[in-house]
């Protein structure tokens, strides 16, 4: 089992910046995968960022490549999301998701591929 606990949210104006952790705890192996989602208010949830906690480059979806940066204190076992100016089409929940490499036959990190566990999701909103 793997707990994911978000936090770090808020509200910020267009052109600002937050940074989101998620403090994870559990079966090291169950999240050999880190990934952040978001879903933006009558939408669906969207990957955002991800990449194997062991090392490696993060895959990002490429509208947000540039302006977010996903990082992680292994010492604290904490997952970072930089989000950077920030717009307000960036207003969503977002949502630390964990994995194991392989899950149901399939291999790898990516956050096209099915995550296992989740946090609580922290609300970001940004004003214009």
């Amino acid at each position: 089992q793997v707990q994911l606990v978000e936090s770090g949210g808020g509200s910020v104006q267009a052109g600002g910046s937050l940074r989101l952790s998620c403090a994870a705890s559990g079966s090291t192996s169950s999240r050999a995968c880190m990934a952040w989602f978001r879903q933006r208010p009558g939408k669906g949830r969207e990957g955002v960022a991800s990449f194997a906690t062991a090392g490696g480059v993060p895959d990002y979806a490429l509208s947000l490549k540039g302006r977010f940066t996903i990082s992680l204190d292994r010492a604290n076992n904490t997952l970072y999301l930089q989000m950077d100016s920030l717009e307000p089409e960036d207003t969503a929940m977002y949502y630390c998701a964990a994995k194991a490499l392989w899950l149901k036959g399939t291999f790898g990190c990516h956050f096209l591929k099915e995550y296992t566990y989740w946090g609580q999701g922290t609300q970001v909103t940004v004003s214009a």
